[in-house]
């Protein structure tokens, strides 16, 4: 029996993913988070083989509930399942631990075959995933590659608007961890103002542009 933890901040799609996984032959849905913290909470408390995670949550990411997740259970096979195809997202997720990415267009029987995979060992990736990891790797584009998972968060979350403070509260960090965190952010990335920050990130899909400027 593969054991199955569920991490996504909507309980309709919790709710969906358990009704398709708990109806094959093999697989139980052992528990459910809808953040990073209960998802850490969550690992400690209850014995998996795979969690299937998204990377969208309520105030930290996905990113930080996998790093969280395999501190507690190194065991722990994750599976990310994201609308998220940028090259940034994917290359921290699997920094951080993950052993696969589907995205959300991935067919069911695409996402209980990845489980089975994932739960042996194996690596899994959507074609679009395996696009952007290839194109990422003949480009040699990958500025947000020297970011660590935790410098990534930081970033990600304040390009989507999060103050200092909002930030260090959502990752429980002291307001001058994260000052020092975008200073080192700026250096490695060679950005000198948020603006130039937004840019880039934008280039590797953490953020619509667009709609950060409110446009």
């Amino acid at each position: 029996m593969i054991r199955i933890i569920l991490v996504d901040d909507h309980a309709v799609v919790r709710n969906g993913y358990r009704r398709l996984l708990d109806a094959e032959p093999g697989l139980q849905v052992v528990g459910e988070a809808a953040s990073a913290d209960e998802a850490n909470a969550l690992a400690l408390r209850t014995v998996a083989d795979v969690a299937l995670v998204d990377l969208s949550l309520r105030g930290s990411s996905g990113i930080e509930a996998i790093r969280g997740m395999l501190a507690r259970q190194p065991a722990l096979k994750v599976l990310v399942l994201s609308m998220h195809e940028g090259a940034g997202h994917v290359t921290q997720a699997l920094r951080s631990g993950a052993l696969g990415y589907l995205t959300k267009y991935s067919e069911p029987a695409e996402v209980i075959d990845g489980i089975r995979r994932i739960a042996a060992g194996k690596r899994v990736f959507s074609p679009e995933i395996a696009q952007v990891l290839a194109a990422e790797a003949i480009d040699g584009d990958g500025a947000l590659a020297h970011l660590t998972p935790r410098e990534f968060e930081v970033l990600r979350m304040l390009v989507h608007g999060e103050s200092a403070s909002g930030i260090a509260s959502s990752m429980h960090l002291s307001p001058k961890t994260v000052l020092n965190y975008l200073t080192l952010i700026r250096q490695k990335l060679d950005a000198d103002n948020d603006f130039k920050l937004l840019h880039l990130a934008a280039r590797h899909g953490l953020v619509d542009i667009h709609h950060a400027l409110g446009a």
